[in-house]
């Protein structure tokens, strides 16, 4: 008499070995967790993109949209000047956006990470505090600053340091450069802290003991050990930047034209969503491209030093 008991199925014995193997997998255990992020970007940001490349290859007029695969729209971001220099206008605006704000921003983390000894997190409030109203607000308000009529000319003409208003504070490059440098301040400040204080005070002690001054131990020591949220703030700041129309369109002016308000213009006046994905793409793939670049400088960069 055959016990049922005691009978397993071939499909039931596959499954428990393989519900075993996924339980004894720290790979699997951890994919299996995040699958279900996994899925949500998947369908969130892989899938447009996929759609954005097919329509790179294809091509239209007017409202007819022709699927036939060309590289018309590639020729043309290629070998058109016009985007060559909206293009290096915005990685110019962007490094230098990048540039002062990890500058102003690493001061401040410094401060807080080794100076501030209680309430640290109270600190890290007050400096994120202006960042908690809207971003349009925030650039609205650079507007208001910088206008011809703004807060800073009509403070200097009623001390009578000028004459009349300074007309190169708004619609143009430094405008854009100023608004963007405060508006993305708090994503540079956050990731620089955390990496100075996961620095071992001990190194800085063992450095002091050995006769290094302030300067040379913050070289030696302090700014390589932070080199990871440098870099991290650097990338935060400058990928989203090169792709900001936002900005350019309120306060930039027609000096202030970015890349990113070409392709918004093709998606949306022009209709022309196949040269648009292709800009986009072409502009991913080129900023892509710099970031690594910059990456490994960097890390070259803190390899000399030290």
């Amino acid at each position: 008499m055959t016990d049922h008991a005691n009978t397993v199925s071939p499909a039931a014995g596959s499954f428990g070995r393989l519900r075993l193997a996924v339980t004894r997998s720290e790979a699997l255990r951890g994919l299996t967790l995040m699958s279900p992020t996994l899925f949500v970007v998947v369908a969130a940001m892989a899938v447009p993109l996929m759609l954005m490349v097919a329509y790179s290859f294809w091509s239209q007029s007017y409202v007819t949209l022709d699927t036939s695969f060309t590289l018309k729209n590639y020729t043309d971001v290629v070998t058109r000047d016009i985007y060559h220099i909206l293009f290096l206008r915005s990685v110019t605006i962007s490094g230098i956006v990048t540039l002062v704000t990890v500058l102003l921003a690493y001061p401040m983390a410094y401060f807080v990470a080794f100076d501030v000894k209680k309430n640290k997190l109270l600190w890290l409030i007050l400096l994120t505090l202006p960042f908690w109203t809207s971003y349009l607000l925030r650039v609205f308000s650079w507007k208001v600053i910088l206008g011809y009529n703004g807060v800073i000319n009509s403070g200097l003409m009623s001390m009578g340091v000028i004459a009349e208003p300074l007309q190169f504070l708004l619609y143009n490059p430094f405008s854009v450069i100023v608004t963007l440098a405060h508006a993305w301040a708090a994503f540079a400040i956050l990731p620089i802290y955390v990496s100075l204080e996961k620095i071992d005070r001990t190194l800085l002690e063992a450095a002091t003991d050995l006769g290094d001054g302030p300067v040379r131990r913050f070289f030696r020591i302090t700014l390589p050990l932070s080199m990871p949220g440098v870099i991290a703030a650097s990338l935060l700041i400058f990928i989203p930047t090169v792709g900001d129309y936002v900005t350019p369109s309120l306060v930039g002016g027609t000096g202030g034209v970015m890349i990113a308000n070409i392709i918004q213009a093709q998606f949306s006046r022009a209709n022309n969503w196949p040269l648009g994905s292709a800009l986009a793409i072409s502009t991913m793939l080129a900023v892509t491209a710099i970031a690594c670049l910059s990456i490994w400088l960097a890390k070259r960069g803190t390899a000399a030093i030290r």
